[in-house]
């Protein structure tokens, strides 16, 4: 099996068994992202403990690279401060946006979503996540709109 097969399978198994869907009550934190060029809406839910995120969940309407995204992205962060989450979210979208950007063996499962960048007008699509991430994480509760 070649790395971009590997890749596209991770994407379909997140999309069709998204994990850490739906609500998260109660919850320290959340952020609605919408992007309004292709319709993908979600909500992030946060419950801190120390300083890390102790559990977060999402629940949304999106497409494929959308819901997969989001749910690789809660799987990564769990457990992580706010520190390491923006860092992470650095490295992602340096991966989602550069040509030359390569994943790592310590991006795991999220090194999928490199193959995004190729098609140009879905990097919003797996992006919007992280910037609904990282609303709930500076602001509490935010909506984010991506254009």
């Amino acid at each position: 099996m070649d790395l971009k097969e590997l890749y596209r399978d991770v994407i379909l198994d997140h999309n069709k068994r998204p994990r850490n869907f739906g609500t998260l009550v109660p919850s320290d934190a959340h952020a609605e992202g919408h992007n309004p060029l292709c319709g993908d809406q979600l909500t992030v839910w946060l419950r801190m403990k120390d300083g890390a995120i102790e559990d977060i969940r999402f629940e949304g309407k999106g497409c494929a690279i959308s819901t997969a995204s989001a749910s690789l992205m809660t799987e990564a962060v769990k457990g992580k401060d706010r520190t390491a989450v923006m860092a992470l979210y650095g490295r992602i979208h340096a991966l989602l946006t550069q040509q030359d950007a390569v994943p790592d063996a310590s991006l795991g499962k999220l090194a999928a979503l490199s193959g995004v960048r190729e098609f140009p007008a879905r990097v919003k699509c797996a992006s919007l996540c992280w910037h609904t991430l990282g609303a709930a994480l500076e602001r509490g509760a935010a909506t984010v709109t991506t254009e």
